[in-house]
């Protein structure tokens, strides 16, 4: 899982410095190709085990120090990383069968093994992990029965069967498998593991990569570390920098310094600065796989109402959060599915643009709509928390949703509470809170990433909304081997448009991202579904 975001007004620290956002570059014209790249991460990663990673942040890191079986090229696609070859499955789409490279090694030297990927696979799997995207490996054979814990994480369909060879057993085709094996499943170092268990990932001294670049001076809380170079990693000559510096800057002022001082060389943007550098040569922006929305604890009393949901969702105007609260390029949500997630198999229409909106902005039926809730619930007040991470994206946004419930929603109260990621993640987790500010990122298109978000059987439901009719439609949409992709398709059109209008999950928007670049750097490039991999970087 991935989460993380902005708002009603910059900070007088922002504003502080707009004046300096929209200018060229004032970085030293030359570099040494030796010379370290500076750039920036939003947040603090939460781990640096790819088996339980589920925010954005250790997704960043992990992605740049570890590889697996496939990787993504320069442009996004999908090729061979640690496997020999992009392979075929066999057995009607389930058995997938991968040579690992014999010049694959971990940092230390030692080669790359097919049980290294056993390891991470029956960690991710194994509850006792409580990993939070455990469900990626999903349509694994004996998947259900070892997650929840009737079969032994041995009998998980992942196995080696002899040192470079891995084995793949599906219970049924998952065509979007590639895409999975190259953005979110990497090994681990399995005597590692075995040395440190559950504290596998928790600090660079705890892991080991086995990507273009080692981790380096994170300690698990760490604002600042470093990726060396790997020199054993098996594509190690055409890593161009050798040593990639990172700082944590939830700032976007200070993110706008650092690289206008020359400090950092790639960056994000957000809100007035995203404006402000328009017709900055160095900036790139990219609508992300991210969409942002609002989780309502179904285990209490008031966010258990299905009008005080829809509520919510009404006094949205998700054109106004995206265009005067954001301002970053980011795209007003119509469903719970974000642009670019998919195409009909028949006719090529995007999947959101054919489901249509389902979604508007009506602050007078909101204000009905909660009145009779207040009426069923027997109440006249209530007080929400609204939890969201502690950014300047996401704060606005809560603040921008604070002030439009307090004014539509006669009696009701409510308090943000601002989290770093990691522990708001935690907090969703345990369904310790009312409202959730969340989000999710997925790692390949396919629109059921989403919407698992509010299956009752699925781990990344923090909700715990369990409407029968949806995890029904939900089941069917998994049931590859019995329905076509077409069916398949419908189905999912039948769920978002359900989910959505029973604001199981409010859609609010899909984000965007936005970076600046040095005009010194190449080969850093953004698509929907990646972040730009440093392993391609080079000083120009």
């Amino acid at each position: 899982m991935k989460k993380q975001v902005m708002g009603l007004g910059l900070s007088l620290g922002l504003l502080a410095v707009v004046g300096l956002a929209g200018c060229g570059s004032t970085q030293a014209q030359s570099k040494s190709k030796d010379a370290t790249l500076g750039v920036t991460l939003v947040g603090n990663p939460a781990t640096a085990d790819p088996a339980i990673s589920g925010d954005v942040n250790s997704s960043s890191l992990i992605s740049q120090t570890e590889e697996g079986l496939y990787t993504l090229d320069k442009n996004g696609k999908v090729v061979a990383g640690v496997a020999e070859k992009v392979v075929k499955p066999t057995q009607n789409g389930t058995v997938y069968t991968f040579k690992i490279k014999k010049n694959a090694k971990w940092q230390n030297g030692d080669p790359v093994t097919a049980q290294d990927f056993v390891t991470s696979f029956d960690w991710q799997v194994n509850p006792k992990s409580k990993s939070q995207v455990a469900n990626k490996l999903k349509y694994l054979k004996n998947y259900a029965a070892v997650q929840s814990g009737k079969k032994d994480p041995s009998q998980l369909g992942v196995k080696a069967l002899n040192v470079n060879t891995l084995q793949l057993t599906l219970s049924k085709p998952q065509p979007w498998l590639p895409d999975i094996l190259a953005t979110a499943e990497y090994p681990m170092k399995t005597d590692l593991f075995k040395k440190y268990g559950s504290h596998y990932g928790t600090s660079a001294a705890k892991t080991m990569s086995e990507g273009a670049y080692k981790l380096v001076g994170w300690s698990g809380n760490s604002d600042s570390w470093t990726y060396v170079k790997n020199d054993h990693y098996w594509n190690a000559k055409n890593v161009k920098i050798p040593k990639v510096s990172v700082q944590v800057v939830k700032d976007a002022g200070t993110a706008v310094n650092l690289f206008k001082s020359g400090k950092v060389q790639e960056t994000f943007l957000t809100g007035q600065y995203i404006k402000q550098n328009a017709k900055n040569p160095e900036m790139t922006t990219t609508l992300n796989s991210s969409m942002r929305f609002l989780e309502f604890n179904d285990k209490r009393t008031v966010t258990h109402n299905t009008k005080v949901r829809q509520a919510f969702s009404d006094i949205v105007n998700r054109t106004q959060v995206t265009k005067n609260v954001l301002q970053d390029g980011s795209q007003a949500a119509k469903s719970l599915i974000p642009t670019g997630d998919g195409n009909d198999p028949k006719t090529g229409e995007d999947f959101a643009k054919e489901v249509g909106n389902q979604v508007s902005y009506n602050p007078k039926k909101a204000t009905a709509l909660w009145n009779q809730a207040k009426k069923e619930l027997g109440i006249k007040k209530a007080s929400l928390e609204l939890l969201t991470a502690d950014t300047d994206e996401q704060q606005h946004v809560a603040q921008y949703l604070q002030q439009q419930a307090q004014k539509y929603m006669p009696g009701l109260t409510i308090t943000i509470k601002a989290l770093p990621l990691a522990q708001q993640i935690n907090k969703g987790s345990q369904g310790n809170y009312d409202i959730d500010l969340d989000g999710w990122t997925t790692d390949w298109r396919d629109p059921a990433d989403f919407l698992q978000m509010a299956d009752g059987t699925s781990s990344v439901n923090f909700t715990k909304w369990n409407n029968a009719h949806f995890t029904n439609l939900m089941s069917e949409i998994d049931n590859t081997a019995k329905y076509t992709t077409q069916q398949r398709w419908d189905l999912m059109k039948e769920a978002d448009t359900y989910v959505t209008q029973q604001a199981g999950l409010v859609p609010l928007y899909q984000q965007a991202k936005a970076h600046l670049v040095s005009k010194q750097v190449g080969g850093l490039k953004y698509t929907m579904m990646s972040d730009a991999q440093y392993k391609y970087a080079y000083w120009k």
